[in-house]
Order: structure tokens, then sequence, then C-alpha cells
């Protein structure tokens, strides 16, 4: 969106190809949905906090549709607001999957369309492990659409993803487990903040379990999910959310088809100028 809007603001012809909603994943399933998730599950310290400053309140209740209601709403206001923007800045929007037939050209609903330059920007999607029982898992993704709160939640991952939700859903009351196959959380961030992460998140009730990861998981008779454990023990739940890692969505766009070279995770390969092997081939010999 924002290489098009600028673009476009330049006097360059641009159309921009899109088969879901604006905003990428920070505006539909990431940031912007996330925070207010945060924002819901800080109330409840609020609320206990307010007592200690001469506030009487009665018992909070939480209502999870109402959130998600809210949520969906503020989401739909924002991919409105996204697509009035493109349409001021002059941006033709075309609706659907583009796939690229060669350095100039792409395909979308049948029709061809032909360009000078082609930008590549489809994000990315989570990725689980292929475990027995993933089925009955979901991700980060899945985690803005429950229909309903569960009472027990099972988080696996130590990045910043896992964090926070792990952090909300035992902000709005959901007994929750964080897994992590490793000994820290938050690897490749100051050790010292890993270290400390831990010991707040345990100190405000959340269960942290480290050195293990799920290797199976089994829906019992009553509904309830049995997670077995890589270092043996085994914990019963109702949900489980893996946020190992996410990948590249370029999987069915044509790209090697078109000399687009990828790296084995579906990353596109380019140079210090963001510029991909078709490309240079392609401007090389005209």
């Amino acid at each position: 969106m924002r290489a098009s809007r600028v673009a476009a603001s330049q006097g360059v012809k641009v159309a921009i190809a899109e088969a879901h909603l604006f905003g990428g994943t920070c505006v539909n399933v990431g940031c912007i949905p996330k925070k207010l998730f945060s924002y819901a599950s800080h109330w409840r310290e609020e609320f206990e906090i307010a007592q200690a400053y001469g506030w009487t309140t009665s018992a909070p209740r939480f209502d999870w549709p109402t959130l998600l209601r809210n949520k969906d709403k503020e989401i739909a206001r924002l991919n409105g607001v996204y697509e009035r923007v493109l349409s001021v800045a002059g941006v033709e929007i075309l609706r659907g999957r583009a796939t690229v037939i060669d350095p100039h050209t792409v395909q979308l609903n049948g029709k061809r369309h032909t360009a000078k330059h082609i930008l590549i920007a489809t994000g990315s999607r989570p990725v689980m492990p292929p475990i027995a029982g993933r089925e009955h898992a979901i991700t980060s993704d899945d985690a803005f659409h429950l229909e309903r709160l569960p009472k027990r939640a099972l988080v696996v991952g130590g990045g910043y993803i896992a964090l926070e939700f792990a952090s909300i859903f035992h902000g709005l009351g959901v007994k929750t487990t964080l897994s992590y196959r490793g000994k820290r959380l938050l690897r490749g961030f100051d050790a010292e903040l890993g270290e400390r992460m831990a010991e707040e998140m345990r100190a405000k009730g959340l269960h942290v379990h480290f050195g293990g990861e799920p290797i199976a998981i089994a829906r019992r008779k009553g509904g309830d999910l049995e997670v077995a454990y890589s270092d043996g023990p085994h914990q019963e739940t109702d949900l489980v959310l893996f946020a190992t890692g996410r990948k590249p969505n370029s999987t069915g766009l044509g790209l090697e088809a078109a000399g687009v070279k990828l790296a084995a995770d579906g990353a596109i390969i380019v140079n210090k100028f963001s510029a991909t092997e078709a490309l240079r081939l392609n401007c090389s010999g005209s």
C-alpha cells in the first residue's frame, strides 16, 4: 500500500492487486487487532488496583463476543480508509490474486496486465510444526476469530508473538501455559530481557514451560485436548496456539516460471537494491 501510494504521488501509473483485505498482516491479523486484545487484557489488573486507590467497583465481567465485534468493526473501518486513500492517490484497484507470467506481466481474473516494474509484497503466513494432531491446534491468525474464549490455553513459542498472546489470554482470565523448547524467551534479543520476561510472567501467575515442545495433540472424549511434550510430561488444555514462525506467501504466484529465485523457505532472493534475478537478467538483455 505504501509503495503504491508513494509511486502514484510521483506521477507513476499504478495498479494494486489484492485478493483479500487491505493493510496486510499488521492491520488485519497482527499489530492492530493484537493491540486491541492487549488493551482489553490489561483492564483486569486496573480494576484490582483501583480498589487500592479508593474506588469501589463491582466484580468485573468480560464478554469475548463484544471484544470480537468491536475489533472487527475497527478493522473494517481501517480497510475502508485504506481503500479510499489508494483511490484518491490515483491507484487502480484490481480485486483478485495475481500470478506472475514474466518480469513485466501478471494475470488476474483471466486478464493480463503489463508494467515496467512489478513489486511483490505478499507478506507471510504462520506455520505449524508437522506433528500428530496438528489439526486440533490454531495459529495466531486464527486467534482473532475464536468463537469463544477457552478456559485453558497452551501457547507454543518463545518469540514476541507467543509472549503477547500468552499475556493476552492470561489477562482475560484464561489459565495459560507458555511452552518453549529453548531455555530463554525472546531469542535474538538481549538475554536479560528474555530472562526478566519469564520472571514477570510467572509472577503474574502464568505457567512457563522450558525445555520441551509438543510432539502430539489428541482430542479426548470430553472434548479436552491432551498434549504430549518431547521432554515427557502431558498436559490437558482447551486450546493450543502455535506461534512458531511465519513463512513467505510466495507459493502459487508463478515466480519461479518468471525466473525469480526463491530461498528454501520461499523468501524471494534479491540484491542490495531489492531487485530479483529475473529483473536483472531482463534489464541486461534490453
